[in-house]
């Protein structure tokens, strides 16, 4: 169904998903104690794109080490039934013939399991010959050239590949950087694939060749026929460059576009005919237009409507989202060139799937009044073994079968082990995302750009899709530790910059607010579920003596300090003070989160002040600043701080306090999130009983009773009457997850959900924890007490 689900099993200390291609990277690192083992759980879906006949799987395998249990499995299964499955050689000869193959007329089964010995690069060798990649290849059977149209869940996707058609054909300039950064392997490979390439040319194709340093040399000026004799010529032309010098790629373009200009004016071109331009460049320009908007301008400017752009860049040292924008507002595709031994190759591969057009000005409709939600429909060219996708939302109607089509293919998907009902809904906001995220990147204007950007997001969440705009969370089977990695935009950026680790020893009373994490999609099987996101610093309170777990959030603003323990009798205070979330549209609440957490013990004159940035360490005289980039223990007169790099700061005061604070790093780039502080204080801290504080108030635990459960507006929660501290609340039944019993899965622990910030369950109103310094202690306890009775 194009959609690959995977789950991987993997044995090591760390796991990276290494960029190879059209691949982000995303790494964690975990400490495992000595003789213990950490498995790895990956759950992902790919959209499985037709090219060059074949819809294509790859993993990446590099297990650096032996393995005594390795196995890969590959499972598909397609409703209108397999054409062809393959399974190429391309691990090496080592491994020849050791993937076994089984298939019927609707699935196939893929596996890879070789022993330990096989492993092994020779049979004394204690290092593994498994690296590289595994590749299954596959086709569907198609019933007539219309395509595939699959419904579920509400939505459709239409798949149209015809065959059988006869190739149209082509003008071609071939724009090729010879600037002084292309010496060696890139020419070399550059040359190679260019020499195949030119012999693909027919008689009815038209082509020329334009290559650019700081000047642009054609090998001929106008186009010419593809024979034999002109090939062989074109070839020779290739083989003598030799790369210097600087980068023009502004004049290279605009010779390409008038070349074809010139030759569809005089009549050479065939009005059935296709007509590109493929550029091939490492390197950003340097002489004449460098500026790249002003080139992008330039380049729409003459384009005709009926000519493409193609992009390759070779490297990481030319800009590709560049290349990718001026192909795309062209109506072509750009694709990177990893400079590795294969780089010719990838580049005759790239033009296999551009270099038979079969179609132009595709359109794909539908009957009126019965879809919505469309996504692209109007396609430039269609090209020979790839395939053209359309989704959408199926609007109710009698009349149409596409909603008895829908509940036929979920009750046949609902009974296959290795499938999923509604994948179509996946597909659909996949498609979506894809299309915005192009969109986003020709947008006009800054306002433009932000609300594509907000419809991104919200797709994006609500579909667990990791994009360059959210983020990628690990975490581990009983929730201690989680990782949070962005997806960088370019792989020479480096790997997973905002990563942090929670290490939770419950029961705690929590203060966590949660970003970008929603409960997974229905498709993985995973041990733990992520947390609900929360905004507003939430509070989850645990009463051991009433045996149950309250919740309450605190709606405050940026800047304000929250007290959160006050104990003049042990002389501790512990506030927070509030940062606020990137503003996004004038009207839209502001989220807040913790930025900083600060301890001060006054008997010794000693604050400790943990931010995001650093943790400061103060004793009055001196100050002591450390940053979150290495791990550390202090001992301070009687304060003991002890930091983990990139984790948590543990402070521990005269060995009757424990506070800890998490650090929670978030893409940089995010248009909304900033990095924030999560605190967790133990129930056992030892207390004087003057403690307060919206946490420190619990120290003393309040009677309470809940009684009147009845049906609540929401038809999913239940509301109840809780009566505490003299105070009859209304309060909404809601559930978080307890790893105290259940250390895999978890258990759902009923959380009672106070609302109006608190209101009635702590003393007072949430004004009165406001205070003026990271350091002030609260006002007399009684004092808020009096203020809690004015306002009840």
């Amino acid at each position: 169904l194009k959609i690959l689900q995977c789950d991987f099993l993997d044995f090591f200390s760390s796991f990276c998903l290494a960029n190879s291609q059209d691949m982000e990277t995303f790494k964690t690192e975990v400490h495992v104690p000595p003789g213990s083992k950490t498995e790895f759980e990956l759950h992902y879906q790919e959209m499985m794109q037709r090219k060059l006949g074949f819809y294509e799987h790859s993993l990446y395998l590099q297990p650096g080490r032996l393995v005594p249990q390795f196995q890969v499995d590959v499972y598909i299964y397609e409703p209108s039934g397999i054409a062809s499955v393959e399974t190429p050689n391309t691990l090496g000869e080592h491994f020849s013939g050791m993937a076994k193959l089984t298939s019927s007329k609707n699935k196939a089964h893929v596996v890879f399991k070789p022993s330990l010995q096989q492993q092994r690069k020779c049979e004394n060798c204690t290092t593994s010959a498994i690296d590289g990649i595994f590749t299954v290849k596959y086709d569907v059977l198609r019933d007539s050239n219309a395509g595939e149209l699959h419904v579920s869940d509400g939505h459709f996707v239409h798949f149209f590949a015809p065959a059988n058609l006869s190739p149209l054909p082509k003008n071609i300039v071939f724009v090729i950087d010879v600037s002084g950064s292309m010496w060696g392997v890139k020419m070399k490979q550059t040359v190679e694939a260019m020499q195949t390439i030119l012999d693909d040319l027919t008689m009815d194709d038209y082509f020329s060749i334009v290559d650019f340093n700081h000047n642009v040399r054609c090998w001929s000026e106008e186009l010419v026929p593809g024979s034999n004799i002109q090939v062989a010529e074109a070839k020779k032309y290739i083989q003598n460059i030799k790369p210097n010098g600087g980068t023009n790629i502004n004049e290279a373009l605009m010779r390409a576009v008038q070349m074809l200009v010139k030759a569809s004016n005089q009549g050479m071109i065939d009005p059935r005919s296709v007509s590109m331009i493929m550029l091939v460049s490492d390197g950003d320009p340097t002489v004449g237009e460098i500026k790249l908007s002003a080139i992008q301008k330039n380049v729409k400017k003459v384009m005709r409507e009926e000519f493409s752009l193609f992009s390759l860049g070779i490297g990481f040292d030319v800009d590709y989202d560049f290349l990718e924008r001026i192909a795309m507002e062209n109506r072509g595709v750009a694709q990177r060139i990893y400079t590795s031994h294969d780089a010719s190759d990838q580049i005759r591969r790239f033009y296999s799937q551009v270099s038979s057009p079969l179609l132009r000005k595709i359109t794909v409709q539908f009957p009126e009044n019965s879809v919505s939600d469309v996504t692209q429909n109007h396609f430039d060219k269609y090209f020979s073994g790839s395939e053209l996708v359309v989704a959408g939302k199926v609007l109710p109607s009698e009349s149409t079968t596409l909603n008895t089509d829908y509940l036929e293919l979920d009750a046949e998907l609902a009974q296959q082990q290795h499938a999923f009902t509604g994948f179509a809904r996946q597909m659909w906001a996949y498609i979506t995302v894809n299309q915005l995220l192009a969109e986003r990147s020709l947008a006009p204007t800054a306002v433009k750009k932000r609300k594509i950007t907000q419809r991104i997001l919200t797709l994006a969440v609500e579909h667990q899709f990791v994009t360059p705009l959210t983020a990628l969370l690990v975490e581990s089977e009983e929730a201690k530790e989680r990782l949070l990695a962005d997806s960088p935009k370019d792989p020479k950026q480096g790997c997973c910059a905002g990563a942090d680790k929670n290490h939770l020893s419950p029961p705690f009373w929590v203060l966590t607010p949660v970003q970008v994490v929603h409960s997974l999609p229905p498709w993985v099987q995973m041990t733990t579920p992520a947390p609900p996101m929360e905004n507003d610093p939430h509070f989850i309170v645990h009463l051991p003596k009433n045996n149950m777990d309250v919740c309450f959030n605190i709606d405050s603003e940026p800047g304000h300090i929250l007290n959160l323990v006050s104990d003049p009798g042990a002389g501790v205070v512990v506030n927070g003070q509030l940062v606020g979330s990137k503003r996004v549209e004038e009207k839209e609440k502001v989220n807040t989160y913790f930025g900083t957490i600060s301890v001060f013990y006054q008997p010794d004159g000693i604050r400790v002040s943990v931010s995001t940035d650093r943790i400061d360490l103060t004793d009055g005289r001196n100050n002591h600043s450390f940053t979150w980039g290495a791990t550390a223990d202090i001992t301070q007169d009687r304060v003991k701080v002890s930091i983990v790099k990139d984790s948590k700061v543990m402070v521990t005061v005269d060995d009757k306090i424990t506070v800890m604070v998490l650090l929670h790093r978030v893409w940089k780039k995010h248009p909304t999130h900033v990095d924030f502080l999560g605190l967790y204080i133990p129930n056992n801290n030892q207390y004087s009983s003057q403690a307060h504080g919206l946490i420190g108030q619990f120290g003393q635990e309040p009677e309470v009773r809940v009684f009147n459960l009845h049906q609540g507006a929401n038809p999913l929660k239940k509301e109840a009457t809780m009566e505490v501290k003299g105070n009859k609340l209304v309060v909404t039944r809601g559930w978080q997850k307890d790893y105290r019993q259940d250390n895999k899965r978890g258990s759902d622990v009923v959380c009672w959900f106070i609302h109006n910030s608190g209101k009635g369950f702590i003393d007072g109103h949430y004004t009165n924890y406001i205070v003026p310094r990271l350091d002030s202690f609260l006002p007399l306890r009684a004092t808020i007490r009096k203020a809690h009775r004015g306002t009840m």
